[in-house]
């Protein structure tokens, strides 16, 4: 009798820690969701998602390509939003910050540019169907920290200057979930920094959106303590071939039984739409539920 209730106890203590993990409220929702679901599998995890440039860049985008709708966007992270520069052991990093700097920030997310971007790129509040703006809204309106750095290269320097980076933000506030997200070349640095023992202590899952494979990922720190991956990935893509990126996603799903692993296609799609559609809400409160 006694083990019975010990074992309750215990089976109620799981579910009450599960159902208090963290979860991003709602942020215009029915703007960003996905405009249709052509196809499922997996069990849910690889999903193929209608897109239209016709709909998906000129009906929502004020400018094409350039400004939304005002409608998508909201300027309240502009209130948080800091310019600084981080001290690391590989010198100065610049880094533009939104939302809790202080100690303490429930969550933080990166996000590391491509090939010819910068820092400015992923706080731009009107680009990329504004999507990027809703990523500041939604770490900025639930006590997280959204960072945008830039870094010197895509190879060892870039991955210390962004390893210096994750220490310092992650020492003050450690209990935080960290998500790196990465677009383009930019997951270069990811799939390093997933391979790097201290790294992957620090980071709690990976957003690779419109970027490359790394097959040493399976067996690699990052890999053995099973933080979640999430690709996005237009069908069209010119640069990384999307046959190719479903192939690497569907070797971690065999490696390791139940991987926490998400393919969200975005059926005639090019290189920069999964950084314009993906869900950000959908994919982080995703990770938040499955990270390490």
């Amino acid at each position: 009798m006694i083990r019975s209730l010990f074992l309750g106890a215990l089976a109620f203590v799981c579910l009450a820690s599960t159902a208090s993990a963290l979860q991003l409220e709602p942020y215009k929702d029915d703007l960003f969701a996905y405009p249709g679901i052509l196809k499922t599998g997996d069990s849910g995890d690889y999903v193929v998602i209608d897109y239209n440039e016709m709909r998906d860049i000129n009906g929502r985008d004020e400018v094409p390509e350039r400004r939304v709708k005002q409608n998508y966007v909201s300027l309240q992270p502009k209130r948080s939003q800091k310019d600084l520069v981080v001290t690391t052991d590989k010198g100065p990093v610049k880094v533009i910050a939104v939302g809790k700097l202080d100690p303490g920030a429930a969550v933080i997310t990166i996000y590391l540019h491509g090939q010819g971007g910068n820092r400015q790129q992923g706080m731009n509040d009107f680009t990329f169907g504004g999507n990027f703006n809703r990523v500041k809204n939604l770490m900025d309106r639930n006590g997280g920290l959204y960072l945008t750095p830039d870094f010197s290269d895509f190879g060892d320097k870039g991955e210390a200057e962004v390893t210096g980076l994750i220490n310092y933000f992650k020492s003050q506030s450690p209990r935080a979930k960290l998500f790196v997200a990465c677009g383009s070349m930019g997951g270069s640095l990811c799939w390093r920094l997933a391979q790097d023992a201290q790294s992957a202590k620090n980071i709690s899952g990976l957003i690779i959106l419109g970027s490359l494979w790394d097959d040493h990922f399976i067996g690699s720190p990052s890999f053995k303590r099973r933080i979640p991956v999430f690709f996005g990935h237009g069908s069209r893509d010119p640069v990384f071939a999307i046959d190719k990126q479903e192939a690497f996603y569907q070797q971690i799903r065999t490696s390791a039984k139940g991987y926490p692993v998400r393919f969200h296609r975005f059926e005639s799609g090019n290189h920069g739409t999964p950084i314009r559609m993906t869900d950000w809400r959908g994919v982080l409160n995703w990770m938040l539920s499955v990270a390490p």
